[in-house]
Order: structure tokens, then C-alpha cells, then sequence
């Protein structure tokens, strides 16, 4: 039983470590025409490339890891299957469960460092390298302003908008807060921003949406106002003029740092969905590891196929079935639909489980 661990163990780091290396240069070469498009177009020098590369590789490992971990256990188990390896071990007697013990406790090594990676390593690396990014000139509102984030550096004003194509803007929210009074919020489907030449401010000009108005009578009270135009000007001094203030998005954030964020928003009753899925969602991944050697091994062993270009397959299925239901399960948080943690780690559920009924139903079988 000994021999047949190390054997595994040895096959299967083997196995991930190439699929690592494989997986990680697939995806830097697929990022290599946008850091050209930094020389090219915005002036990057090769230092400030250097830097953005070296921050780009713990974002692949994010995704690299698991997608090696699944592959290596699909690859592994699936030519044992192929080869009749597995059945021989049933006949001697040998327990698949006790066997598999070990390949459970890498793929929770795994997770447990990963979480370091998404919640440590990887926000400090997306945030540096979006800092260099800005640092390279800020010349249009539009290059400051950051979708999927609150913007807090208009005095006074708290910003979400969830989508920015040039000078176009999509699903605005705006939140004036007010001292002793009542946070104002603005919403509005539409916009864009006009650049006031010589003035150290930017226009929105906002499309079809509501806002707060206060009662003349009672200014702690406010009545929604529909509108088909409304601009709004904003300050740029402490905003764009300071280069190296930047907001956080909710991916650019430790936990800790989330934790506080939706403490400080709940004060001005500011709901923070966005937020609280991307605290769930870091854990989730983080997982992922384990999740797919779990199915790896059951995937492995019930197809009994042992070509490479076949586990291959089968691991960018399960990998794109995975992901599309993370996507999923934050396109369904952001919506505010309760419970979030649920959505969030559903993917994981599902698949431990669909590996874990596969995996007995294979052995007993």
C-alpha cells in the first residue's frame, strides 16, 4: 500500500508540475499582446513591463493551479484505469478510499495555499500593477474611472458604475452623503462624462434614472424625482490630480479589508453585494483543488480511457462547467438574491458531490 502511495504521489506531482508549466505559458502568451499594447500605445518602458509581468503571473497561478491539479489526477488515474491497474488493485484487496487519502490531503494543501495566494498575494499584485497602469497618465476621466468598484474619491459622493465603454457609461449609482442628513442617491441607466477644459472638474451627464430630492418642507425627507437628463459636476481636485490615490476594487482586497469596507457602507446603508460575494468567492476558489482532484480521480477511474488528448478534453469541460457556474453564481449575488454565500459556493458543492457519489458508485461496483 506504501509503494502504491508513493507511486501516486510521485506520478501525480509529476504530472502537475507539467501541467503548470504548460497551463501558465498558455495563458502568458495569450496576455503578451496586451502588455505589447502597454509599449506601443501608452509608452510603458520595459522596467514598468517587467513589473506588470511579475504581477500577472500570481493571477494565472489563481486559475493554473487547480486547472493542473484536475488535469493531473484525470491524467494519472485515467491510464490506471486504461491499463486495468485499478481493477488488479481491487482484486488484491487493495482500498481505493485508503488509497486516495493522500491525493485528498495534497489537494487540501493545495487549497489551504491558495487562499494565502487569493486573499494575501494576489490583491497586493492586481492592485500594484493597476497602480503603474494609472501612473502612466491619467488624460480622460474615463481612464480613472473603474467599473465594479466604489469611487470614493469625488468629496463628498460615493460612485458604482457597472460598466465604461470610452465616454459611455452604464448602470450608474451615486451616493451623495451628507452630514446629518440622509445619504442622496442618484441612479441612472445611462451617461457619459464631459471634460471641462481648464476647470478641475468632469460633468456626468446622467440618462434616464431617479434621484433624491429633499422636501423643501423637511429636508430629511426626500422624494424621488424621475429624470431623462441630469448633470452633475464633480471635483477633480483630490481625485485625478493625486496620482497615486486609487480605489480598491473588491478582487484588490484582503479580507480583511472587505470586512471593514462593508462595515463602513452598511453606516451610510449602502448595500454591498458586490463586496460581500467577493469575500465568499475567494474561498471558494481556493478551494477549487481539492473540488477537482475529487472529481479527478472519480472522472478517471469511470471513463477508463488513458489517452492524453482525451483527459485533456475532459478537464476543459469540467473546467469551463466550473468557472461558468462561479460566473454564474456572482452575476446571481450581485443581484442582491440571498443567501450569497450559497451562490457562491454552489460550484463546489455541486462538484464534490457529483465526485464523490461517482467515486463510490465506481468502487462499488
Amino acid at each position: 500500500m506504501k509503494i502504491l502511495r508513493n507511486y501516486l504521489l510521485k506520478e501525480i506531482l509529476t504530472s502537475f508540475l507539467l501541467s503548470l508549466l504548460i497551463f501558465t505559458f498558455v495563458l502568458v502568451a495569450g496576455n503578451l499582446i496586451k502588455l505589447a499594447d502597454l509599449i506601443i500605445n501608452k509608452g510603458v518602458n520595459i522596467v514598468s513591463l517587467g513589473k506588470l509581468f511579475l504581477f500577472l503571473i500570481p493571477f494565472l497561478l489563481s486559475y493554473t493551479i487547480p486547472m493542473s491539479a484536475l488535469t493531473a489526477t484525470l491524467l494519472v488515474f485515467g491510464r490506471l484505469s486504461a491499463d486495468n491497474e485499478i481493477t488488479a488493485m481491487r482484486a488484491h484487496g487493495i482500498s481505493l478510499y485508503k488509497l486516495t487519502i493522500p491525493l485528498i490531503i495534497v489537494g487540501f494543501i493545495l487549497s489551504l495555499g491558495s487562499i494565502i495566494l487569493n486573499d494575501r498575494i494576489l490583491p497586493e499584485s492586481h492592485f500594484a500593477s493597476r497602480k503603474i497602469v494609472k501612473n502612466i497618465g491619467v488624460k480622460t476621466p474615463g481612464a480613472y474611472l473603474e467599473t465594479g468598484t466604489f469611487i470614493k474619491s469625488f468629496k463628498g459622493y460615493i460612485i458604482f458604475i457597472h460598466q465604461i465603454n470610452k465616454h459611455t457609461l452604464k448602470g450608474i449609482r451615486i451616493y451623495q452623503l451628507q452630514e446629518g442628513r440622509p445619504t442622496r442617491t442618484i441612479i441612472a441607466k445611462n451617461g457619459e462624462f464631459i471634460t471641462l477644459e481648464n476647470q478641475n472638474a468632469v460633468k456626468l451627464k446622467l440618462i434616464n434614472g431617479t434621484s433624491d430630492e429633499p422636501n423643501p418642507k423637511n429636508p430629511m425627507q426626500f422624494y424621488k424625482l424621475n429624470f431623462k437628463t441630469y448633470y452633475l459636476t464633480l471635483n477633480l481636485d483630490t481625485a485625478l490630480t493625486s496620482g497615486d490615490h486609487i480605489d480598491k476594487k473588491p478582487k484588490e482586497m484582503n479580507l480583511q479589508e472587505i470586512k471593514k469596507e462593508v462595515k463602513r457602507l452598511g453606516l451610510h446603508h449602502i448595500d454591498t453585494p458586490a463586496l460581500i460575494a467577493e469575500f465568499h468567492r475567494k474561498f471558494s476558489i481556493s478551494f477549487a483543488s481539492l473540488v477537482f482532484i475529487i472529481i479527478g480521480i472519480a472522472l478517471g477511474i469511470f471513463i477508463k480511457r488513458g489517452e492524453k488528448s482525451v483527459q485533456f478534453a475532459i478537464a476543459l469541460v469540467v473546467i469551463v462547467i466550473y468557472y461558468l457556474l462561479i460566473a454564474g453564481g456572482m452575476a446571481i449575488s450581485l443581484k442582491g438574491l440571498q443567501p450569497i454565500a450559497l451562490w457562491m459556493y454552489l460550484p463546489n458543492i455541486i462538484f464534490a458531490i457529483a465526485g464523490v457519489v461517482l467515486f463510490r458508485k465506481t468502487v462499488e461496483s
